[in-house]
């Protein structure tokens, strides 16, 4: 039987995704990317407190969930070719075909907020298209990563072939679950506390392999398990109770600093907070929105396709919009905001329908 509560969290997040990254563009906290802000305190910029520290979490969470029901219905072997597919595909090929544009605009950005452009005049074409290309990437990052966790997933299977790990976690009680967070805060210390310049930490440190590969591999063996998803049912109102205080404490007493920094990170209230915050969701649309309806249904076939291309909308008109527009900051966001929504279905609808383009940017073979 399918869990429509699964499906409709994941598209949830998706949406949540576009609206974190209509703010996170025009930030002024000091957080890698997007175009800089408008001055002030941007009050604005809360939403990225809230959103930041848990949504990406719990995305790699639910894909462990869902690599679990995926491998009990096909092989290894299945498992791997669909995966290679639908990820690594889109996070290659179709940098080449699509997200070289948001590395242009990626580009222009940076050029404003250094006061001077990142390319001399001199430079071929050619040579720009490719770094174009890399540093279009964006939020692909997550697929990236999710491959190279499905392949890992893959190794540690052919090791416990009977399924003895799986089913160990299947008899797990609501204090275990909570401890579990503990591995989070281990996994925080993977970050580099103090990146160099010059280097592939900032990198890693955006991809954070290490630190997302725990709620993955924590997803396959621990929640998939119908019985862990009803504990968190039950006490899915004291989970999200527990989030909210402790989301609204930090959001009060960290406001102003980089949300993102390996410091930031690894302090215990964020933690407890992100581990609340992904048990009390996981609770919540398992107890309450186990249901779905065309829009559901559309959004559940859709939200893939959405990721993959919404950044394009936001680096492409935000720029535009602060730039070439003389719009007061709310219409700005307003704008920007309605563009994602409405543009990233229809780039996706179009873009699905055409033979070796979608393939490229979605994995999509027919």
């Amino acid at each position: 039987m399918r869990k429509y509560w699964l499906d409709n969290l994941r598209w949830v997040i998706v949406l949540l995704v576009l609206f974190y990254h209509v703010i996170y563009f025009y930030n002024n906290k000091g957080v890698f990317g997007g175009i800089g802000g408008f001055g002030g305190n941007q009050y604005q910029d809360i939403v990225m407190y809230v959103l930041y520290p848990w949504f990406m979490m719990l995305m790699f969470l639910i894909a462990g969930i869902s690599s679990r029901y995926s491998l009990e219905k096909i092989s290894s072997k299945q498992f791997l070719s669909s995966r290679t597919r639908k990820l690594l595909v889109p996070a290659t090929l179709g940098l080449f075909i699509l997200h070289w544009i948001t590395g242009f605009f990626n580009s222009q950005g940076a050029s404003l907020a250094n006061g001077s452009p990142v390319f001399s005049d001199e430079m071929p074409v050619f040579i720009k298209y490719f770094i174009w290309t890399l540093s279009g990437t964006g939020p692909l990052w997550f697929i990236q990563d999710l491959w190279l966790f499905s392949i890992i997933l893959l190794l540690i299977r052919k090791f416990d072939k009977k399924d003895k790990l799986w089913q160990a976690c299947e008899k797990i009680g609501i204090i275990p679950i909570i401890l579990l967070g503990l591995l989070l805060y281990v996994g925080s210390f993977t970050l580099i506390s103090n990146p160099r310049a010059e280097s592939f930490d900032g990198l890693l440190n955006l991809y954070k392999p290490l630190n997302y590969l725990i709620p993955f591999l924590m997803g396959y063996f621990v929640f998939s398990h119908n019985k862990v998803q009803e504990i968190l049912g039950k006490y899915s109102p004291i989970l999200i109770s527990i989030a909210i205080i402790c989301g609204t404490i930090l959001t009060i007493t960290t406001f102003g600093q980089d949300n993102t920094s390996p410091q930031y990170l690894q302090s215990p209230l964020n933690i407890i907070y992100t581990w609340f915050m992904m048990l009390g969701l996981l609770g919540i649309f398992q107890r309450f929105f186990n249901k779905t309806n065309p829009f559901a249904t559309y959004m559940t076939k859709s939200s893939y396709g959405l990721y993959i291309v919404h950044y394009l909308v936001i680096a492409s008109f935000g720029y535009i919009l602060k730039v070439y527009t003389s719009l007061p900051i709310f219409a700005i966001y307003a704008t920007l905001t309605l563009a994602v929504f409405v543009l990233s279905p229809l780039i996706y609808e179009i873009l699905r329908r055409i033979p070796f383009i979608r393939y490229c940017v979605f994995g999509i073979k027919k």
